[in-house]
C-alpha cells in the first residue's frame, strides 16, 4: 500500500492506521462516506469517544472511520482485545490525542515512545513508591484532603446548595496528588473558581482532543496560541515547585515522597539519574492525568450511587460494619469495604475515565488469526464497548450492577476482558494508589451524607480526552447520627514528613 502521509502536515496522532494493515477491506466502516472528508456525516466534533462508540455498536468488534483522508482502525471485541494484550507481540502505541500532549509531556511515562529511554528509567526510579509500606503512607494525606472537602459539603448543605460533583471531585484529587506527591498545596477549596493549573490543564486536554477533528494544526492557529499559554503555565508552575524543594532539600535519600524520588534516586542498577527536563515532565504527566482519571471515576460512582438508593444503601451498611465508630479508618481497613469496591469496578466498567488505549504490531502478525498487521500497524482499543460486550457481561451489560465484580462472577469471565487501566507493561503505574483513594473517599462520603439526585438530570459525558460528568450536581443530607466536624485529620495530626509518599492513579 502506498504511503500516502509523505507531504502532509497532519498533527502526529493522525498518522493512519491503514499503514500495515494489508486486508483492510475486509473490516466495515460506516456507510455514506464524503469523498476527502470521510466518515463525518452526524458526526459531533466534541463527542468523538461516544460517536466512535455508536459506530461500533452498528459496525462490530472491528472496525474503521475515514477522517479527511486518513483511515483509523478501532477494536473492542473480547477475543480481539486479549490477543492484543501479548506484550511478545504488541505495544503500546502513542497516537491520537496521546501524541498531541507530547508538546507538554514529552518522554514522561504516559507519553514517552517505546524507545525512549527515560520510560524505562522513570519507572524503575518510581516503582518503590508503590510497596505496601510506601502505599500506607499516602493514607494520612488522603484522609486530611478528604476532610478538606467534607468541611466544604457541610458548609453547601448548611446553605442549601447543591454540589458540584465534578468541580468538587477535581479539588479533591488534584490536592491529593499535590500534596503526596509534591508536598503542595494548591488551596482548592478555598477557591471560587478553579486553580489556574487546572484551567490550563484542562485547555490542553481539550486542545490536543481537538487535533484529532481537524484535517490541519493551522485551523486551529488561535486556539494553539491559547494551548502554547496554558503550556507556558504549566512549565512555570511546575518549575517553582521544583525550584522550591531543591531550595528546601529533600530527604537526600530519595525515600520520601514522589517529588524526592525524582530528584534524589538513582537507578538501582546503572546510576542514571532523572535529568531535570524529564523531571519536570514527569511532575506535569503526575499532576495532570493522576488526578483527572480518579476525579471523574469518582463523579461518575456518586452519580450511580444517587441513582440506585438500593446499592448505596447496601454500600453504607457495609461501611458502618467495617468501620464501625472509627473516627478515622485505617489503612487496611479501606481494602476491607469489598461491595464499594465493586460499585467502582462497576463505574469503571460503563465510564472507563481513560476510555482507549492503543497497540501496535511488534512484529508482522495476524490478529486474532483473522486480521493480517505488519510491524508498527496499529488499532485503538475502545474500552467502554469492550466493557459492554453481550457475550461476556450479558443481556444488561447496559446496566448498574456492582454485583458483576463479586469474586466467583470475576473468576468466571475470560481474561482481558476489563481494562480501565490499559493493559501490559505499560499500564497505569499508579492504579493502587488511585483504587484504594477512590474507595476511602466513596466510604467517607456514605458514611456522612445522603445523596439526593436532581430529578431532571440527564447523565450527559464531556470528553478532553478523559471522560467526565457534565453539570452533575447532588443535593446532600447528612445521615442522622452522624457529627459535625471534619471527617479527616487536621495539619497537625497529619502523618509525619518522612511518611509523605508518591502518587496518584496515572496511565503511563
Amino acid at each position: 500500500m502506498a504511503d500516502t502521509t509523505k507531504g502532509t502536515t497532519l498533527p502526529t496522532g493522525f498518522r493512519g492506521a491503514e499503514q500495515g494493515w494489508p486486508e483492510l477491506r475486509r473490516i466495515p466502516h460506516p456507510p455514506h462516506r464524503l469523498p476527502l472528508l470521510g466518515d463525518v456525516i452526524g458526526v459531533d466534533r466534541h463527542t468523538p469517544l461516544q460517536d466512535t462508540v455508536r459506530y461500533a455498536r452498528q459496525l462490530g468488534p472491528i472496525f474503521r472511520r475515514r477522517a479527511f483522508g486518513r483511515e483509523f482502525v478501532f477494536t473492542w471485541g473480547a477475543e480481539l482485545v486479549a490477543d492484543l494484550a501479548d506484550e511478545s507481540r504488541f505495544a503500546k502505541h502513542v497516537g491520537l490525542g496521546v501524541a498531541n500532549l507530547r508538546p507538554v509531556a514529552g518522554d514522561g511515562l504516559f507519553t514517552a515512545y517505546n524507545h525512549e529511554p527515560n520510560w524505562q528509567l522513570a519507572h524503575d526510579v518510581l516503582a518503590p513508591g508503590f510497596s505496601r509500606e510506601a502505599m500506607a503512607g499516602y493514607h494520612a494525606n488522603m484522609l486530611a484532603v478528604a476532610g478538606r472537602l467534607t468541611d466544604h459539603w457541610d458548609r453547601e448543605l448548611v446553605a442549601g446548595r447543591a454540589v458540584d460533583v465534578p468541580g468538587d471531585m477535581t479539588k479533591l484529587t488534584l490536592e491529593t496528588i499535590a500534596r503526596t506527591g509534591f508536598g503542595h498545596d494548591f488551596g482548592s477549596f478555598e477557591r471560587d473558581r478553579p486553580h489556574p493549573f487546572v484551567t490550563a490543564m484542562i485547555g490542553t486536554l481539550t486542545y490536543a482532543q481537538r487535533l484529532n477533528t481537524v484535517p490541519f494544526p493551522l485551523l486551529l492557529r488561535r486556539a494553539a496560541r491559547r494551548n502554547e499559554a496554558d503550556i507556558a503555565y504549566l512549565n512555570r508552575t511546575v518549575d517553582d515547585l521544583v525550584r522550591a524543594r531543591r531550595t528546601a532539600g529533600g530527604d537526600g535519600d530519595g525515600g520520601g515522597d514522589l517529588l524526592d524520588r525524582m530528584l534524589e534516586t538513582a537507578h538501582p542498577k546503572t546510576g542514571e539519574r532523572l535529568t531535570a527536563e524529564n523531571v519536570r515532565r514527569q511532575v506535569i504527566t503526575f499532576l495532570v492525568a493522576g488526578h483527572e482519571t480518579t476525579s471523574g471515576a469518582l463523579s461518575f460512582a456518586l452519580h450511580y450511587l444517587a441513582r440506585h438508593p438500593d446499592v448505596a444503601a447496601r454500600a453504607r451498611a457495609e461501611v458502618d460494619q467495617v468501620w464501625g465508630g472509627t473516627a478515622l479508618p485505617g489503612y487496611d481497613q479501606v481494602a476491607k469495604l469489598r461491595y464499594v469496591r465493586r460499585v467502582l469496578d462497576e463505574t469503571l466498567r460503563l465510564w472507563p475515565t481513560a476510555p482507549a488505549y492503543a497497540r501496535e504490531a511488534r512484529q508482522d502478525t495476524v490478529l486474532a488469526g483473522t486480521h493480517p498487521m505488519r510491524r508498527g500497524a496499529w488499532t485503538l482499543v475502545i474500552t467502554p464497548m469492550l466493557h459492554r460486550e453481550r457475550a461476556v457481561w450479558g443481556a444488561d451489560a447496559e446496566e448498574f450492577d456492582p454485583d458483576r465484580f463479586e469474586a466467583k462472577a470475576v473468576r468466571s469471565r475470560p481474561p482481558h476482558t476489563f481494562k480501565p487501566f490499559g493493559t501490559g507493561a505499560r499500564a497505569c503505574i499508579g492504579r493502587q494508589f488511585a483504587l484504594h483513594e477512590a474507595t476511602l473517599v466513596l466510604g467517607l462520603l456514605l458514611r456522612r451524607y445522603e445523596l439526593r439526585p436532581d430529578p431532571d438530570y440527564r447523565l450527559r459525558v464531556t470528553e478532553r480526552l478523559t471522560l467526565m460528568p457534565e453539570g452533575l450536581r447532588l443535593h446532600l443530607e447528612r445521615r442522622a447520627g452522624t457529627t459535625a466536624g471534619p471527617a479527616a485529620p487536621t495539619a497537625a495530626d497529619e502523618a509525619p514528613s518522612e511518611l509523605r509518599c508518591p502518587v496518584h492513579g496515572t496511565g503511563d
